[in-house]
């Protein structure tokens, strides 16, 4: 049982403060704005904040971090001057486990490659007061519900699936590092008041149809970026039947419709988790406080008046979803797969099913996909793709080993990777994936982006639910439809599979023998954090400069993204985790997945001081050391996908001044901004088209920066030809001090230096 008491500072003080804001609001609250208005940081509301538009002051209660994202937050926050974090902090190792061959292969290779990296996040987390969870634990997301998360609860997580906490109840938000910084150092944490989406469920799931495909199907509404700035909450008597780790898998992949998180009110099935999962007293204070844990009663019957948007699914009438290939947006029902399939010329024939990531491996994922291998077996079926199951946590992969449950998917000839993210984030040792053949998967991870799982850019990645790809693994057909078609055994045999079955919970209970859980020491003053400087895999953070308070002139186009351009076309993962605590090293990787439109090419632009193509990396190092400041330009939602704070540093250390787009990602936008770049937007979205590749830059007005003002860029061509465009901001006073500094960070420094 973690952190009993500040939960139970959370609920005490909760009453006081919802009551007054519902008399500042004059109506009826959302359960996101009680969480919300409970966690200012001013303490108690007195003011009504403006949906899209207020810059809040937030107070969460504790911060979770992946290790390859705890690595540049933990050495940002130890250039902040604090002794020990102000609010409850974990470290997961998860991401830097590859998966090749199985569990125990696998997670001793990790522990051998990545040790500098592990002992370093180890005695960071005992110097200053860091829960600890060591490689083979689990995934963060998992190990936050199964341990951490309580309904009412606010926290941040450097990873944008920190969302997966929703289904507990709580406002759980991904953020960069810079971000976790304030909240471990005890500043306040800002955020932009959420507009509210709410999605009422009615009816009941049944058969083929699971949680999984709730989220599919509203990312096929909303698609990848519908829910920016938004939260989404989760409303009405179909949702009070979802149980608690299928809200998780839901919330998990607001992420992909770029929601700032979403959200699902306390009920019993929520209750039933917290006691399963050893924390009956959580349940008790929640239940003393569980008016205050859903929305009013007035917002349920009527959501249309309370929320900005609403949309309403029957669970009844569901189907199973697909979605993809390249974008989980793409959403088609099973039943259309086939007309799909033929009209793009998709590859129908699959060659690896994979399960698990940190969206689906819960108990009961893996008892819903086990009941299907369990058919195969029965049946005489066997796997006509290759197989994977990654499980969530060691929590579940014990209990799930002690149900017999690892013993059906083996003996359906399937490979059991190890407690970690694995294949979903990259860290995938697929073999022959460097032919970059055109070949179908299908996984029930969260994102299928070109290249995110094998770094094939011709693989076609489709998002299912853990069952569905179950089956579909058994068919080996990409259009395969459970629910009518039939499959044919070695001996000739027509059969057809029967619906999944399965269980929330463990009738037995929950079984583990070593969480992978160490408390960190007492106290860690003695502790001292030593980093080679000859390491590659870490670097001690030198402070990016402060503005010169002058307009930037003369700046370079380094490139001109076009379409689609995300944190891993910004910032790749896959082998590059690597280098995750190293700035240097892992800017070699930026932009190299970004295509320009000048070429059609990636990892390829023009360098203006010699007139020759390059790599966007090397480009860029020459302009810096000549000097000369350089521009980004990109297209729509810029910066959608990871939380990955390195893909604003990167550009941030190379020299690279200012990101020009139509619109940004959420989390991109804040991370550009705290480490002292421009992340400006075209006032006219049509002047994208006009940007040519030898174009320069001047600002004309940045000396004048302030909130709510165009920024004016003088735009000279080649040809001598001169355009003046104007740019939007967002930047309110704070966040330009952040600019004026050179980073968020070197302005907490200079307040405790």
């Amino acid at each position: 049982m973690f952190d009993l008491n500040m939960i139970k500072g959370v609920y005490a003080r909760m009453a006081k403060r919802i009551d007054a804001a519902r008399i500042v609001l004059k109506r009826p609250l959302t359960l996101s704005e009680k969480i919300l208005y409970s966690h200012l940081f001013d303490a108690i509301p007195n003011e009504p904040f403006s949906r899209g538009e207020s810059y809040v002051d937030f107070s969460p209660d504790r911060v979770a971090m992946q290790d390859a994202t705890a690595q540049m937050a933990l050495l940002q926050f130890m250039m902040a001057g604090k002794d020990k974090v102000a609010v409850p902090s974990t470290v997961h190792c998860d991401h830097l486990i590859q998966a090749k061959e199985s569990a125990r292969i696998d997670l001793a290779q990790a522990k051998d490659t990545n040790g500098e990296v592990y002992d370093f996040l180890e005695s960071v987390s005992n110097k200053y007061g860091l829960d600890f969870w060591k490689p083979g634990a689990g995934i963060i997301h998992q190990v936050v519900l199964e341990n951490y998360a309580f309904p009412g609860g606010m926290m941040i997580g450097t990873d944008s699936h920190t969302v997966n906490a929703g289904g507990l109840g709580m406002v759980a938000i991904g953020v960069g590092g810079a971000d976790a910084v304030d909240v471990m150092a005890g500043m306040p944490w800002e955020l932009k008041f959420p507009k509210l989406i709410g999605v009422k469920l009615t009816g009941e799931l049944n058969g083929w149809v699971s949680a999984k495909d709730v989220i599919l199907k509203v990312a096929g509404i909303l698609t990848v970026k519908g829910g920016t700035d938004a939260i989404v909450e989760y409303i009405g008597p179909g949702a009070d039947k979802l149980s608690c780790t299928g809200k998780g898998t839901i919330c998990n992949m607001g992420a992909e419709i770029g929601a700032t998180t979403s959200l699902f009110g306390y009920d019993n099935n929520m209750g039933k988790y917290l006691r399963a999962t050893g924390r009956e007293d959580v349940v008790d204070l929640a239940d003393s406080v569980k008016d205050y844990l859903r929305p009013d009663p007035e917002v349920i019957e009527d959501p249309e008046r309370y929320y900005d948007q609403v949309i309403e699914i029957n669970l009844s009438t569901l189907e199973p979803y697909l979605n993809g290939p390249f974008t989980p947006d793409r959403a088609t029902p099973v039943s259309k797969m086939a007309d799909e399939a033929a009209a793009n010329d998709w590859p129908i024939n699959i060659e690896v099913g994979l399960i698990g990531s940190c969206t689906n491996s819960s108990y009961e994922d893996i008892s819903r996909a086990a009941s299907i291998a369990k058919q195969a077996v029965d049946k005489g079926l066997k796997t006509k793709a290759k197989f994977t199951i990654t499980p969530g946590s060691e929590l579940v992969r014990y209990t799930i080993e002690r149900d017999g449950f690892i013993d059906i998917f083996e003996q359906l000839g399937a490979d059991v990777f190890a407690n970690a993210c694995g294949p979903c984030i990259g860290q995938w040792a697929r073999a022959g994936a460097d032919k970059e053949e055109k070949n179908t998967i299908v996984h029930s991870f969260n994102r299928n982006f070109a290249k995110r799982a094998d770094g094939n850019p011709n693989t076609h990645a489709f998002v299912a639910s853990p069952e569905l790809v179950t089956a579909l693994a058994i068919s080996g057909d990409l259009t395969f439809n459970p629910l009518k078609d039939t499959l044919m055994t070695e001996n000739g045999e027509t059969v057809r599979l029967d619906p999944p079955t399965g269980i929330d919970l463990p009738s037995k209970g929950f079984e583990v023998e070593d969480l992978g859980y160490q408390a960190p020491v007492e106290d860690g003053s003695s502790i001292d954090v030593v980093i080679n400087p000859d390491s590659q895999r870490l670097e001690v953070l030198t402070p990016f400069s402060p503005w010169d308070e002058q307009n930037i002139t003369e700046m370079k186009l380094l490139i001109k993204a076009q379409g689609k351009c995300t944190t891993d076309h910004i910032s790749m993962a896959g082998p590059w985790l690597k280098f995750r605590g190293h700035l240097d090293n892992i800017s070699e990787n930026m932009l190299t997945g970004a295509v320009n439109i000048f070429n059609g090419k990636t990892n390829s632009v023009k360098n203006q001081l010699t007139g020759e193509y390059g790599s966007v990396p090397t480009t860029q190092r020459e302009y810096k050391s000549n000097g000369i400041p350089t521009i980004v330009i990109g297209d729509e939602n810029y910066g959608e996908g990871s939380s990955r704070e390195h893909a604003a540093m990167e550009p941030r250390h190379l020299g690279v001044r200012v990101v020009l787009v139509r619109s940004f990602a959420r989390i991109h936008e804040t991370n550009l901004k705290k480490q002292g770049m421009l992340a400006l937007t075209f006032a006219d979205k049509n002047d994208y088209e006009n940007i040519q590749e030898n174009d320069t830059f001047d600002f004309t007005n940045l000396d004048h920066f302030s909130p709510g003002q165009l920024l004016k860029l003088k735009i000279t061509h080649e040809d001598g030809t001169v355009d003046e465009i104007s740019c939007n901001h967002s930047y309110n006073n704070s966040q330009i001090e952040w600019f004026k500094a050179g980073s968020a960070l070197n302005l907490i420094r200079s307040q405790y230096s």
